[in-house]
């Protein structure tokens, strides 16, 4: 494999596909995260991209640098940022294939694209479809754009296994987007429904009344995994949801529900409370101590 790859963020997904890859050659990656630049974080940062085996940049520019495939995996608030950051670098390679895997609505993709042709380079909108754990690299993808079947190609020689689903810009990212309104939305009504029946001292019942409507939902295993997502990812999560808001109303429709999914997120994320082991009532408890 002779492909140059930059990672730009080197977050969960990153490090899922980096590890799903097992390279013979991981040095030809070459990654920059934020978090680099961070004195109370770069060590861990650097300690991170060297347990991979990949070239830690101290910064955008020279993580780009000779890159033929380039994955942007941040923050959907950040994606069009980075993508115009990229652009005035000045350091993308005619031609690179630009994968942004982030969780953006089409307008904010089709933001990006603008800035990554015009810099020479081909916009590809990537959907990630699914937690990058455990399935790492082999985690359900869609690709969309002109370059997408070129993209696919790239993608399967890393031996992962890409759908793509149209060619504008947009295609994929709407999939993944109103895929969220349900996922995201599930667990902002766990946390809500949860989070005050143990607060009132009925989740037993709660549950018991759940279980008996829906038996085939493990609602205490889902309850206490919707949790763990929401106080770890939450802060991600939400800002996925504003872009999700934003589909929504885009299509004409009331976000009401993507917005207020976006709201627990945040909440629950700012708790910062310890997941600890699987027990649902323990993370009830955890996240209620905190709010």
């Amino acid at each position: 494999m002779t492909t140059q790859i930059a990672m730009i963020g080197f977050g969960e997904a990153a490090t899922a596909f980096v590890s799903g890859w097992a390279l013979d050659d991981p040095a030809r990656i070459t990654a920059f995260d934020v978090k680099s630049t961070m004195p109370t974080q770069m060590a861990a940062m650097a300690a991170k991209q060297a347990g991979l085996g990949v070239t830690g940049a101290p910064d955008l520019a020279q993580a780009l640098a000779d890159a033929d495939l380039v994955f942007c995996l941040i923050t959907a608030d950040r994606a069009a940022e980075a993508a115009e950051a990229a652009a005035a670098s000045g350091a993308l390679k005619p031609g690179a294939l630009w994968l942004d895997g982030n969780s953006c609505a089409p307008e904010t993709k089709r933001q990006a694209a603008i800035a990554i042709t015009g810099a020479g380079a081909h916009y590809i909108d990537m959907a990630i479809m699914a937690p990058v754990h455990p399935k790492k690299h082999l985690v359900p993808i869609k690709l969309a754009a002109a370059k997408a079947d070129a993209a696919a190609v790239a993608l399967a020689s890393l031996g992962m296994q890409p759908e793509v689903v149209g060619d504008q810009v947009g295609d994929a990212s709407t999939i993944k987007m109103l895929r969220s309104v349900m996922i995201k939305g599930l667990e902002a009504l766990v946390a809500e429904c949860f989070l005050s029946a143990r607060r009132a001292g009925v989740e037993q019942q709660v549950i018991a009344s759940l279980e008996a409507s829906d038996p085939d939902i493990a609602w205490r295993t889902r309850g206490a995994y919707n949790i763990e997502r929401m106080v770890v990812h939450g802060a991600r999560r939400a800002a996925e949801m504003r872009e999700v808001a934003k589909t929504v109303a885009g299509l004409g429709l009331s976000p009401g529900l993507s917005q207020a999914t976006a709201a627990w997120q945040d909440i629950v994320a700012a708790t910062h409370a310890d997941p600890g082991d699987d027990d649902l009532i323990g993370r009830l408890d955890r996240v209620l101590a905190r709010l």
